[in-house]
């Protein structure tokens, strides 16, 4: 199976979906992250051109860490628009790839660059099939399945179609995120007016936010306002009845941390074969 995971940053793959990522590269799939933006804008002291630097040799470390192709577009951070020239640039981009599944934003999100690229691959769907668009890449035989990333927005509201046990890669998905320093450790405690411990190992527990263990309830969890750890803990606290769905009482009540994803319409039937293969992890 090929994976295709589509953010308009840097960390919007690595965070969202790493964890599923990480497992399907272990399962022999082929995963690719595609960040359309450079990352230019997302720091409050280095320059556009030293945070772009920076941020790619991070993305390159999280490439070598999950063992994924990482490509980077060189459109500005801010600048991301669903026109006709950066449609195209995808549909080329997907046909030559040619994956299985595409994840990416919801296009209702905070940030602009969030929903053009969720209205992007909206708009490239069903594009990717028809011949006579884009001639010069080869039309796709079938579309993908195309899922949504977990977000917080309410109108309308996020719908946990599938949502993946996480517990085995939690370790791996704070590598991650200890791996974008001038992310996690620099731009946006900046934004959100946190300070940052200064030992490594010191700021390393900060970042977890608190030690979750199989006694911590979910009312704990999310009534904590900060941590990746605790990030990835709300989905599954939030999604407490589909994993018990999804896994049993017995598993579903105990598991610990979780990634979510909402099927797009726009995109190929999930069909039983290919759930199979994609979420019977």
């Amino acid at each position: 199976m090929k994976i295709l995971m589509i953010g308009a940053h840097q960390d919007d793959n690595e965070f969202r979906c790493g964890g599923l990522a990480h497992k399907y590269v272990k399962m022999g799939y082929e995963v690719r992250f595609l960040s359309m933006c450079n990352g230019c804008g997302g720091h409050h002291i280095m320059t556009p051109e030293e945070t772009t630097a920076c941020r790619a040799k991070e993305s390159a470390a999280v490439a070598e860490l999950l063992g994924l192709q990482y490509d980077v577009w060189d459109i500005d951070d801010c600048t991301l628009v669903a026109d006709l020239e950066t449609r195209r640039r995808l549909i080329r981009y997907i046909r030559e790839f040619a994956p299985d599944m595409i994840i990416t934003h919801r296009p209702n999100d905070y940030h602009a660059d969030h929903r053009a690229a969720g209205q992007l691959v909206q708009d490239a769907s069903y594009l990717l099939i028809v011949p006579h668009e884009c001639p010069d890449a080869p039309a796709m035989k079938k579309m993908p399945l195309i899922m949504y990333n977990v977000d917080n927005f309410k109108n309308p509201e996020f719908r946990g179609d599938i949502v993946l046990d996480m517990d085995d890669e939690i370790d791996t998905k704070m590598k991650i995120a200890d791996l974008n320093v001038c992310q996690v450790y620099e731009w946006l405690p900046y934004t959100k007016g946190l300070t940052v411990p200064e030992g490594k190992e010191e700021r390393f527990e900060w970042l977890k936010g608190m030690n979750i263990t199989p006694e911590t309830t979910d009312e704990e969890v999310m009534a904590v306002t900060h941590g990746y750890a605790v990030r990835f803990a709300k989905v599954a606290a939030r999604f407490r009845k589909e994993l018990i769905e999804r896994y049993g009482e017995e598993r579903g009540s105990k598991i610990r941390y979780a990634e979510a994803f909402e099927i797009c319409e726009y995109g190929g039937a999930l069909t039983e074969e290919l759930n199979k293969k994609l979420f019977d992890l």
